[in-house]
């Protein structure tokens, strides 16, 4: 079902952050036959299905700064109520030359270096912490590109008798989410390098349960500098579900499943 992106609400994305059958795997409707077509109009292209994930992404790139100490020059990115696959979103990493961390622009949907054109690229927006470390797509990112996700919210429906209902979940305690991710720098025959992330997820924990078998890997600070490869540790010890009582969830209306809706409104509980 063609995707739309509008201005002020969402509706349903049934299982928004995972399909365990082919780890977020989404596809794009066939564009022209330039590099960039396709991920240029991510907004108005991307496909609503079961593999498609949506979270909440409007913090200032200076507060993601000041939060998670990065030290580069700010990317120009508009607030999002309703991110989606093919837009790009802020993501930390840490720099392999410098060490430093950099907050940066790249595009959800994850493309391996080894893939010949973008046009066959898969792009999966989720990677299973489960097979992360031994997956041909996804072990070489990880074992050596690991990021942080930040959102302050995300969506998630929950499918009963009346349909799929949304919610929107965030942490309790008021804080961001870290989000566990992968990233890649994909090469084009021209010299052109295009980076794109991908976001882990494992078992849902009791509280996420009922709406859903998956949920996406929340870093807690302490956390960070171990996931990053800032200081010895073991990042796949990481790959598990939040800490109970460490969310709330609330019911927010059907029409943030809609791409072409933005705002805050879609986070107003109903």
């Amino acid at each position: 079902m063609p995707a739309k992106r509008n201005k002020a609400t969402r509706t349903r994305i049934s299982n928004s952050f995972h399909n365990p059958n082919n780890e977020g795997l989404v596809r794009y409707p066939r564009g022209g036959s330039k590099m960039w077509q396709g991920f240029q109009n991510h907004a108005h292209e991307c496909i609503l299905s079961r593999m498609c994930g949506r979270y909440a992404s409007f913090l200032p790139p200076d507060l993601i700064a000041r939060l998670f100490g990065t030290k580069n020059p700010l990317p120009n990115l508009k607030p999002t109520w309703n991110m989606a696959p093919t837009m790009d979103a802020p993501v930390v990493r840490r720099h392999p030359d410098s060490g430093d961390r950099h907050l940066d622009a790249l595009t959800w949907g994850f493309v391996p270096a080894f893939t010949k054109t973008l046009k066959e690229a898969r792009r999966p927006v989720n990677a299973r912490s489960e097979t992360v470390t031994t997956s041909g797509m996804f072990r070489n990112a990880f074992a050596k590109r690991r990021c942080v996700v930040p959102a302050p919210a995300f969506y998630e429906w929950q499918t009963g008798p009346a349909g799929k209902t949304p919610y929107a979940i965030a942490r309790v305690d008021g804080d961001p989410m870290a989000f566990a991710g992968i990233w890649e720098g994909w090469r084009s025959p021209e010299g052109d390098i295009f980076r794109t992330f991908a976001i882990l997820t494992t078992t849902a924990n009791a509280q996420m349960a009922p709406l859903h078998e998956r949920m996406p890997v929340i870093l807690e600070k302490p956390d960070w500098p171990a996931w990053l490869g800032e200081e010895p540790g073991d990042p796949a010890a990481l790959l598990r579900p939040a800490p109970e009582a460490t969310l709330r969830t609330w019911r927010v209306d059907k029409r943030v499943g809609n791409v072409r809706n933005d705002g805050p409104e879609l986070l107003a509980e109903v």
